[in-house]
């Protein structure tokens, strides 16, 4: 990463929060919007900005509760909000129409700003950001409201008497990351963990999330809603999987369907966090559909 200046760091507000953003200049060129996902932060995009900076204007937002943004006072981390988040972004900062590449609970957010202002996107870059497939989906539903309400409580009370775990040095964070995602090289983990930590008063190290980002709100929309959302987008989708991930293909349970515009590339040997495991071929994919 030591080839160009990096980005600057600015500020928005939405719903009171002052929410980070990284702005990696050319700001004469198409917004390019990249999105990370849950328990992460904006400089995990670094290598792929890096790439598009020269024909992009790069913007990379920290997620509520995520990297240099504001943690929600009242742990408030559901998708109604962190959409909002996303709309304010693109309003504030005057984009009439930008393109979007997004990885998991970001691509969830993008994907829904997408049905909800389809002629804002241009084109869009899912990396694996549906949420739980629709057997999951529907085994929540069918708990019903108010055992999900009760659990919801449960957990956000446990959430609440959590600390945020401590690492005696940076080291001992670098190797959790690595142990987390084994595909990492030791240059990503270790800067991926630089920017996702902060000391403590105390000495020690800790991951910059808050602990509430793991609670599932119990208000999102229902399926049927959902999908109503996923129809309505227009623009060209490219939708990039992982085959050795956890997160469920949409070409196995039937998602793919629902994207008209979209096509959908599996990655070999490629987790979660595909945009870092085979990274030469992710950047060859996206640029040439946004060439297109």
């Amino acid at each position: 990463m030591d080839t160009q200046l990096g980005p600057t760091s600015n500020h928005f507000v939405s719903q009171r929060l002052r929410l980070n953003y990284v702005d990696w200049g050319n700001v004469d060129a198409p917004p390019l919007i990249l999105q990370h996902g849950g328990r992460d932060h904006c400089r995990s995009w670094d290598w792929v900005a890096e790439e598009l900076r020269r024909d992009w204007h790069v913007i990379c937002p920290d997620l509520r509760g995520h990297g240099d943004s504001e943690w929600s006072p009242e742990g408030h981390y559901g998708m109604d909000a962190m959409v909002y988040d996303f709309a304010q972004l693109v309003h504030t900062l005057g984009y009439e129409k930008v393109t979007i590449i997004a990885h998991s609970l970001g691509g969830g957010i993008a994907t829904r700003f997408t049905g909800l202002f389809p002629d804002k996107v241009d084109k869009f870059v899912n990396i694996e950001g549906l949420g739980p497939p629709p057997h999951i989906r529907r085994q929540m539903e069918e708990r019903g409201v108010g055992e999900r309400m009760r659990q919801w409580i449960d957990d956000k009370r446990k959430a609440a008497g959590r600390t945020p775990r401590k690492y005696a040095t940076r080291r001992d964070a670098y190797e959790r990351m690595k142990e987390e995602n084994s595909f990492l090289t030791d240059d990503q983990a270790r800067h991926l963990t630089i920017h996702g930590t902060n000391r403590n008063e105390d000495g020690t190290w800790s991951w910059k999330f808050d602990n509430y980002v793991n609670i599932w709100s119990v208000s999102d929309m229902p399926s049927s809603d959902l999908v109503d959302l996923w129809q309505a987008i227009t623009c060209p989708m490219l939708m990039l999987w992982g085959k050795n991930s956890f997160s469920q293909s949409p070409s196995i349970d039937g998602r793919i369907d629902y994207f008209p515009t979209a096509q959908l590339v599996e990655y070999d040997d490629a987790g979660h966090w595909l945009h870092h495991d085979q990274f030469d071929r992710f950047m060859a994919d996206v640029k040439g559909f946004l060439a297109v």
